[in-house]
């Protein structure tokens, strides 16, 4: 691990030349440059800036090797979701998830909305309203899956909730290959987008017909992505309209 080498990353992941790196931390380029090469290491103060400029944690950028995560998680963009329908369903049990996403998929082919998209967007998220008895004498948890629908679609078919998710503002990191190290890299994610969002003095926001957070696995070129969304408040500027679906 070299802190210079965090340094470095990190200003070229945020798209700042040296130079105007060094203007923000009011010192000169030769300074950055020097901390860079690691021949001089910041003073603490310069440290909590760093860290402030870059949205880490402190422990992070000396301790942690930046670098090799690159190829691990994404960018963190805001983005304004469009609004989207969904058939959802909640599971308590010893393995919810895979439960929940199961019936989603069995769902989706039985209801016909298979034949109408035949590559359905599943999402999922934590239920959070199980008991600690539940938890700790039974070992159950709680997941929603929910399958992406098109606005024309239509069906009384068992099993599933249809609701509409509204228009909202998401915080989004993608993650490769998710369950190569699901217990780390998962939970990192969400993580690396909490650091995010206290550092740009972004909220968490709750709002009814919005989906806290969620999270969309998907294949592409033979590769597993997941990417994490948190709906956020404060937001004064977001990227690009998007439609999830």
């Amino acid at each position: 691990m070299s802190l210079g080498n965090n340094i470095s990353f990190l200003r070229k992941q945020k798209k700042l030349t040296q130079e105007q790196l060094a203007d923000q931390m009011h010192v000169t380029r030769q300074t950055v440059s020097r901390w860079e090469a690691d021949e001089v290491v910041p003073e603490l103060d310069r440290l909590v800036e760093l860290c402030s400029i870059f949205a880490c944690k402190l422990d992070a950028l000396v301790r942690e090797d930046l670098t090799c995560q690159s190829d691990i998680y994404s960018e963190i963009t805001v983005k304004r979701i469009a609004p989207f329908r969904m058939a959802s369903y909640v599971i308590i049990s010893q393995d919810p998830e895979s439960d929940a996403l199961g019936h989603m998929d069995r769902w989706a082919k039985s209801s016909g909305l298979k034949e109408v998209c035949p590559e359905v967007k599943l999402l999922g998220w934590d239920f959070p309203f199980v008991s600690q008895e539940q938890q700790n004498r039974f070992g159950l948890h709680g997941y929603v899956a929910a399958c992406v629908i098109p606005d024309d679609f239509e069906t009384e078919h068992p099993g599933a909730i249809l609701s509409e998710n509204k228009e909202a503002d998401y915080a989004v990191i993608t993650i490769k290959e998710p369950f190569i190290q699901p217990f780390e890299r998962i939970p990192n994610a969400y993580k690396r987008i909490m650091d995010y969002l206290q550092a740009n003095n972004f909220k968490e926001k709750q709002q009814e017909n919005i989906i806290g957070c969620f999270e969309h696995e998907y294949q592409k070129n033979g590769t597993t992505y997941m990417d994490v969304y948190i709906h956020v408040d404060g937001v004064t500027k977001a990227d690009a309209y998007s439609a999830f679906n």
